[in-house]
């Protein structure tokens, strides 16, 4: 079979608007990569640059059709945010897959993690590798907003459960527990999400702590796991959807004395979450930032935060 590659480079502010665009499209997922890594050995291989966002669309009768929506719904995203027009590229399924290989290469994360291709050897054995297959655009560490939520989680305690909303990949999951965590719980409205995120947990070799479903806030309330409140909740989503699931009770999934950390927001974005989560009862206690993307970890007012 013979696919077309769609691919524009837009930097981080865009790149997740862009993908969220050719998912409704493209059944077999969106690919977010880095263009560029840093060779100055100080930078120990950190990504920069554009992000080159990628999607394949079977070439069939409704692959024009296809392409004209794509084309237009790009056109008006790109009236709020200049885009660069998108790359059509005919390739074969060879190519495919290998396509998305060639610019993926691990990626060291904080001071401990690695994020690592599947099909590549760990390069740093000093480093906790965290192995990701990127077949889909569910969370391949590449993106800011992925980078500070690993940030994050590897500064904290966590021998304790984490729940993960919107755990796409699984590779917060996955990550909190090669840093120490119990268990690890993850739901994704996207049932594509739930099967990878078990993959790659096995893939890493935990497995038998982690637990995905579908569903969200209000599946974890109604019991779908084994615990309905966590120290560490985390969720790595856009502005709109956090503001949306503090509304339906994330904070009330943070056990006492725990942390919610929150990323998917962008700079300018970041008043709205604060103010989110004051109505909700909780305040910002520490920020990191990556370009225009923070995040942000937060705990109750009125409990002692013990970090």
């Amino acid at each position: 079979m013979n696919w077309l590659e769609i691919s524009l480079e837009v930097n981080g502010e865009m790149a997740e608007a862009v993908a969220e665009v050719l998912s409704r499209y493209v059944p077999s997922g969106v690919v977010i990569e880095s263009t560029t890594i840093m060779s100055d050995p100080d930078s120990k291989g950190q990504p920069t640059g554009p992000l080159r966002v990628c999607a394949y669309l079977p070439i069939d009768d409704q692959t024009d059709k296809t392409r004209r929506q794509i084309e237009q719904s790009l056109y008006f995203l790109g009236r709020i945010h200049p885009l660069p027009a998108p790359q059509f590229t005919p390739i074969t399924e060879t190519d495919w897959s290998e396509a998305w290989k060639k610019n993926f290469h691990p990626v060291p994360i904080g001071n401990q993690l690695i994020i690592v291709p599947a099909w590549l050897e760990v390069p740093d054995k000093n480093r906790i590798p965290i192995r990701i297959d990127p077949c889909k655009a569910f969370g391949t560490g590449t993106h800011p907003s992925t980078q500070l939520c690993l940030e994050f989680l590897e500064t904290r305690l966590l021998n304790a459960d984490v729940l993960d909303v919107g755990c796409g990949s699984g590779i917060l999951s996955i990550a909190a527990l090669k840093l120490g965590a119990k268990r690890a719980f993850g739901v994704d409205t996207n049932p594509d999400a739930i099967s990878i995120a078990a993959e790659n947990a096995a893939a890493n070799g935990v497995a038998g702590r982690a637990a995905f479903s579908i569903g969200s806030v209000a599946e974890i309330q109604s019991g779908a796991f084994p615990v309905r409140q966590a120290p560490i909740v985390v969720a790595n989503i856009l502005t709109h959807i956090l503001i949306r699931l503090l509304d339906a009770g994330l904070g009330e999934l943070v056990s006492p004395d725990g942390e919610l950390l929150l990323s998917g927001i962008l700079e300018e974005q970041l008043p709205k979450i604060e103010a989110a989560l004051h109505t909700h009862g909780f305040e910002i206690h520490e920020k990191r930032q990556i370009e225009d993307w923070v995040a942000v970890a937060s705990a109750e007012r009125r409990k002692s935060f013990r970090s």
